[in-house]
Parts: structure tokens; sequence; C-alpha cells
């Protein structure tokens, strides 16, 4: 770029003094030709260096975008009304799903242990001191044993409806919030189809007022159709691994407080009989 310049500065200047100099100074027009042909082919070489230059960024490939750029993207792309309703039930989901799972996991206790301390709390300290070893136990297998333990006056089989009928109480406290959970996982694949059926709708109306069929009159439709399609199943497919290990963490629960309780009874059983 440089030497184009210096080449018009001296073209320029060269110009200037012939016109003044012509008749005086025909030696030194033919040295002057000489040079301004030899810095013109060097400006060609530059502009043509420039050319491969500008050429080779056009056809290097642009660089790959994340994961999450392109989902965000593609995410703005989609428009702001389906996609804000996909996204809250994404939101409302996870905040439920995340709620159960610690709920659960502070649940989960060592019911072998329990039954041990239970056991030996038995003999040595009677229903009193069972009932100490309980209360100071967190966790829906301690409330049950609970129970039991406060209708032991009342006979063994008090005790037995009295685990059955907590038991259930217990249960429904474990699956608190997972049909709100199902909800989502149905509601947002629901939306992202009637997204798809706004935009094809839009789609069509873009034909009809344009009058042709033409990709570019019916793109945005049926990219903000396919979009929120996109994003509803990934929602769903999110919601859902979680709802099915939010579900497995209840069967172990409950089978846990089974297991846990049929013992319990026998143990109960065993101290009634001494």
């Amino acid at each position: 770029m440089k030497k184009f310049i210096a080449f018009l500065s001296l073209v320029m200047l060269m110009a200037t003094a012939s016109s003044s100099y012509v008749s005086a100074q025909d030696y030194v027009a033919e040295d002057t030709t000489a040079i301004v042909e030899s810095i013109a082919g060097d400006s060609i070489t530059t502009a043509e260096e420039i050319a491969e230059d500008v050429a080779a960024i056009a056809t290097e490939p642009e660089k790959s975008q994340s994961f999450h750029q392109i989902l965000k993207e593609k995410f703005i792309e989609g428009g702001p009304g389906f996609m804000g309703v996909v996204l809250l039930a994404l939101i409302f989901g996870l905040a439920i799903s995340i709620e159960r799972i610690i709920y659960l996991s502070m649940a989960s206790i060592n019911t072998k242990k329990l039954l041990k301390n239970v056991e030996s709390a038995l003999e040595s300290g009677g229903i009193d001191g069972a009932k100490g070893v309980v209360r100071n136990t967190k966790g829906p297998v301690a409330s049950i044993f609970s129970e039991g333990l406060n209708r032991y006056d009342d006979g063994l089989g008090e005790v037995e409806k009295a685990i059955i009928a907590y038991g259930s109480v217990v249960t429904g406290r474990l699956e608190s919030g997972v049909s709100w959970l199902s909800l989502f996982i149905a509601l947002a694949p629901m939306l992202g189809f009637m997204g798809t059926v706004i935009g094809m709708i839009k789609a069509f109306d873009d034909i009809a007022a344009a009058g042709d069929i033409s990709p570019t009159v019916v793109a945005d439709g049926i990219k903000v159709a396919l979009l929120t399609t996109v994003f509803g199943l990934i929602v769903a497919i999110i919601l859902q691994i979680f709802y099915n290990y939010i579900i497995s963490k209840i069967e172990n629960l409950v089978n846990d407080m089974e297991d846990s309780s049929i013992a319990f009874v026998d143990i109960i059983n065993q101290f009634s009989k001494k």
C-alpha cells in the first residue's frame, strides 16, 4: 500500500514538473518513464498480493461456536413468545426436580443401623428408650417407627395398623410435586408443537401476501416453527431424565421403608414376648 501511495505521489510530481520543463527535460522524461513503469509494476504486484490475502481471509473457515452460543442464538431466533414459555417450563421443572432430589437425599438413612439402635434401646431402656432413639433420628423411616411405638400399649395389631397408615402418608410426601414435574414434561413439547403450527401459519400468510412461494418468503416462519419444536423436545428430555431419577429414588425409599417396617414389627413382637 505504501508503494502504491508513493507511485501516485510521484505521478503527480512528474505531471507538474513535465508541464513546466518539457522542453528542457526530454532526457529526464525517458528515465522517469522507466521509474514509473518499475513502480507501477510493484504496485500491481502489491495489489495482487492484497487481493490474494482478502480472498484467503474470505475462504478461511469461521471459528466454530460453542454449543452454548449456538443454543443462545437459536433460542433468540425462535422468538420471545413460545420460547419464553418453554423456558419457564424448564425453570419450574428444574426447581421442582432440585427440591425433590434434596428432600429425598435427606430422607435416605441407614435403616439397618437404625434397627440395631432401636433393638439395643429396647433391651436397655424399653419402649421409652426406643422412642428416644427414633425421636433423635431424622427421616421418614424413623417417623414410621415412632408412630408404631406410640401404639405399643394398644397391642401389636394397632402397631401394624399405625405403621401401614403412616407409611401411606410418608409415601405421599415423598411423591409430592412429582405430578407437577410430569405436567411440565408433557407441556414443553406441546408448546413446541403449538409454536410449529403457528410458524407454519405465518409462513403461509407470507406466501399469500407475497404471491410467491420462494424459499426466502417462507424461511422465517418455518425456522420459527422448527426451533420451537426443538427446544420443546430438549426441555422435555432434560426434565424426563430428572423425573426418572426421582421416581427411582422414591421407589428405593419406599422399598426400604417396607423392609425396615417388617423388621421393626418383628423386633417389637420379640420384645413383647419377653
